[in-house]
């Protein structure tokens, strides 16, 4: 009984002890110690509030943390945070009153990361590289060494923007950062997680260091980076102007020298749009890649876009460069013998809008095209090419009118098989033009001509129509076309979804006089050689019929 009752009296005195000791350690005053040498090796101003001890935990726990920002950037915080835990070993701290830490975590934080037009972040000059004259750091001072267990970021709130702009930055949420063995002189292993905007998660693990004393931004690292369902729209890397939209799914490797990053991996997108005036594509598009990237000049060279939306391949290549605040792109895409089957569900993403109630089926699409400009108001020029495809539910013999019965009896089809279609593009953010165009209908003959589509959609084409046929011979005879003129001139107007051929009155009559005209059309002309068929259709181009 008396062994119990001594056990109970130092169990009893222990817990005084334990309930004593954080009030006889006055922790506080170790706050100058702290904010000094964080301050000299962060090379920011420091603060930090109340400090209190937890012998339990083995913890200090710090109030109201602040590191302040590059003054060229922002007089506002870099970091703030409502608490921040220090892990510490004990039996120093209470025989001899020396702080020696084991780990930090910092809860809640709010980091902001803000870079210049010229590339530079506000984070380069942490480390000691921009000497602060403050109470506890001359601008003499070498920036002193940390070295920490374990580091931890719980529960954080980033923001990415751009210096000395209104544009509102990109607020990343539920960011965790767990560092193990962190050193500014030496490599560490880290882990980061966050919520996207927009929705969807990013993790990055993998190991960086040591930590640049030039330039904190090129410290170099080594990362697996692995994201789910990015809001590409609002995830702050691609301008909204660009009309680009979707979800992406990311599954690669990054790293970096400080200097020069490489990025390779798997890009998914689905619901993917790139036109402002574009819907959602039912399909997803995978493009697998490697990316070069010149940190000092900022310029991005793709050596590697294989770009595959079901069994359709192309090949994306060039680069992007970083100027001001504009990205301007100089990119090849070179796409040959594409199937139409699986492109055709794609078209209204990139706003191409076909006649209602018209599908494109079989064949094959090729293109070489050049994008160049900035991108949120890029030039996309280069040939189109599609070869025995069919234009299903437009009848291009009934949609061509009085023009047709030239080629012979019109018969009606319910769709137009295209044997070539072929013309010169060039996108631009005032609409598209289209030149050379030379499209191969067997039912009907060679179509040609140039022309435009507005950005609202809005056709203006100028066309000439050689028809196939005994009677479209005639016509060229009547008309005064003869064989120099190639066949008989039309316009395309109304909008891509509901085109309208229009004769070109002007361009049929040609050179024959007003009077020889009037006797073709009252009927004076048959019997010359001319077929009375031709007549007519060329009275009912003049909304007249033959008597």
């Amino acid at each position: 009984m008396k062994i119990l009752k001594i056990v109970g009296i130092v169990v009893a005195i222990l817990l005084v002890i334990l309930i004593a000791l954080p009030f006889l350690i006055n922790v506080n005053s170790f706050r100058p110690k702290i904010e000094a040498e964080l301050t000299s090796a962060l090379g920011r101003q420091v603060t930090v509030g109340n400090l209190s001890l937890s012998l339990l935990s083995g913890n200090v726990e710090a109030e109201n943390i602040a590191i302040a920002d590059d003054p060229k950037f922002s007089k506002s915080p870099f970091v703030t945070a409502k608490s921040l835990k220090v892990g510490v070993e004990m039996m120093p701290l209470i025989f001899s009153k020396q702080l020696n830490v084991t780990g930090i975590t910092l809860e809640n934080p709010q980091i902001t990361l803000l870079k210049t037009a010229s590339g530079t972040w506000n984070f380069s000059s942490l480390g000691g590289n921009n000497k602060q004259a403050t109470a506890t750091q001359k601008s003499s001072a070498a920036p002193q060494n940390i070295s920490v267990g374990q580091l931890n970021i719980q529960d954080g709130k980033l923001m990415v923007g751009k210096a000395n702009s209104t544009a509102k930055p990109t607020v990343y949420d539920k960011v965790n950062i767990s560092v193990s063995n962190f050193s500014l002189t030496s490599q560490f292993p880290f882990k980061l997680t966050a919520a996207l905007p927009g929705g969807g998660d990013a993790t990055i693990t993998g190991k960086a260091g040591p930590i640049s004393a030039d330039d904190a931004s090129k410290t170099p690292f080594e990362a697996a980076v692995k994201v789910n369902n990015m809001n590409i729209g609002a995830s702050g890397f691609v301008d909204p102007a660009t009309g680009i939209a979707g979800l992406a799914n990311f599954d690669g490797t990054l790293n970096s020298t400080g200097t020069e990053a490489k990025a390779v991996g798997l890009f998914t997108g689905s619901k993917m749009v790139f036109s402002p005036k574009g819907t959602p594509a039912p399909k997803n598009i995978t493009i697998r890649h490697t990316v070069n990237v010149d940190l000092d000049k900022q310029v991005m060279n793709i050596t590697q876009g294989d770009i595959g939306i079901g069994s359709a391949k192309a090949q994306l290549t060039g680069t992007v460069a970083t100027q001001g605040e504009t990205q301007v792109a100089n990119l090849k895409l070179n796409a040959p013998g594409m199937p139409v089957d699986e492109l055709e569900s794609m078209l209204p993403s990139f706003g191409v809008i076909l006649p209602s109630g018209s599908q494109l089926k079989g064949g094959t699409l090729s293109t070489e095209l050049t994008i160049v400009g900035p991108v949120d108001k890029l030039v996309i020029t280069g040939p189109v090419k599609l070869a025995n495809s069919k234009l299903a539910g437009f009848d291009l013999g009934s949609k061509l009118g009085a023009l047709s019965a030239f080629a012979g009896k019109a018969v009606s089809n319910p769709d137009t098989s295209i044997q070539n279609f072929s013309l010169d593009a060039k996108q631009s953010p005032a609409g598209t033009q289209a030149s050379n165009i030379n499209l191969t209908v067997p039912a009907i003959g060679v179509i040609t001509g140039a022309g435009s589509v507005s950005p609202a959609g809005a056709l203006a084409f100028k066309m000439l129509a050689n028809l196939h046929g005994g009677m479209a011979g005639g016509l060229t005879e009547v008309a005064g076309l003869g064989g120099s003129k190639g066949g008989i001139p039309f316009a395309i107007e109304g909008t891509t979804s509901n085109p309208k051929f229009v004769p070109d009155m002007k361009g049929i009559v040609g050179g024959v006089a007003q009077g020889a005209l009037g006797q073709l059309t009252s009927g004076a002309g048959a019997g010359k050689g001319v077929p009375p068929e031709a007549v007519n259709a060329l009275g009912g181009l003049l909304g007249k019929k033959k008597k």
